[in-house]
């Protein structure tokens, strides 16, 4: 069957030092294996209520249940409470990810920052918040990150561009159906192939079209039911690796049921030749479930 890498997105305070630790310890049990991309710095995510103009923000966050998941406290970082600094704290927790033998790489310096404000940002910003990230990295693990994928699925060009010039190799920042090799309008490649997240999240699906927790695994199971094309999963360490842990173990027990392959981005990419995928203008649209736009490929190019 297919290889579904599975991507563990890690975006606060909590998620580190609560969800990462009894992600590691189910992935064990289940012999699966993960990338874990963290956020190094700040956690500002009280700031996030700064996306409340945007069309879905208030339906998502009924739907999903945000205080239950993340906190009252954790919602008033940035805001009421100073934004505690997530590397600084959690080095211990983030060091044990790696010498249990997962994958982790760059999620970002600051979330919200990020997510909020990439979109639009110059080039000197962006690198600025991408610099401020590895550094923090290499302090942590004394080697430069291979991996890396956005906070919120939001890139610009210039961030494309750097990542190929920072030296990542394996790149996770958008949605799609399947991988691709980002250019721009002339065809010039921008940065390292894309291995774009695939099935949609479970805070994407929960609360639409009578999917709930108690049945959100089996519509994931029964997209990937006859699946032979990879995919590319996300989960949170807030979400999966809290309060939903126990459908994300039955994710975890249906996919290997089904014979597909739970792997580390990296291996994903290590499958890939190059030559064989498409070169794509990266875009940005929407999704259901999800407020706001996120990165994802464009038309194929094609020169002349």
């Amino acid at each position: 069957m297919a290889r579904i890498a599975l991507k563990v997105d890690v975006d606060t305070w909590r998620g580190t030092r609560e969800g990462v630790p009894a992600l590691v310890a189910l992935l064990q049990r289940e012999h699966a294996n993960a990338s874990f991309l963290f956020s190094l710095g700040p956690d500002h995510t009280g700031r996030a209520i700064r996306r409340a103009l945007r069309p879905g923000f208030f339906r998502k966050v009924a739907r999903t249940s945000v205080v239950e998941h993340y906190g009252w406290r954790t919602l008033m970082y940035g805001t009421l409470l100073p934004g505690p600094d997530i590397g600084r704290r959690e080095a211990a927790t983030l060091r044990a990810v790696r010498d249990a033998g997962f994958e982790v790489g760059v999620h970002c310096w600051d979330h919200v920052r990020w997510q909020d404000g990439v979109a639009e940002a110059d080039p000197a910003w962006t690198e600025h918040q991408m610099m401020r990230a590895l550094e923090r990295f290499v302090d942590l693990f004394g080697m430069p990150p291979r991996v890396h994928g956005a906070a919120g699925w939001q890139m610009n060009d210039a961030a494309y561009r750097l990542e190929a010039q920072l030296g990542f190799e394996v790149v996770s920042d958008t949605r799609g159906s399947g991988p691709f090799v980002p250019v721009d309008a002339q065809g010039r490649v921008l940065g390292p192939l894309q291995l774009p997240t695939t099935l949609p999240t479970l805070d994407e699906l929960i609360g639409r079209d009578g999917i709930e927790v108690a049945n959100v695994d089996q519509h994931l199971l029964a997209m990937t039911l006859r699946a032979e094309q990879d995919q590319v999963y996300t989960l949170h360490a807030e979400l999966e690796g809290m309060r939903l842990m126990p459908v994300f173990q039955r994710l975890l027990r249906g996919w290997r049921a089904q014979g597909h392959a739970l792997v580390t981005l990296g291996a994903l990419r290590a499958a890939l030749d190059d030559a064989t995928v498409p070169r794509r203008r990266p875009a940005r649209g929407e999704l259901p479930g999800r407020s706001g736009l996120v990165a994802m490929p464009g038309a194929v190019f094609a020169a002349g």
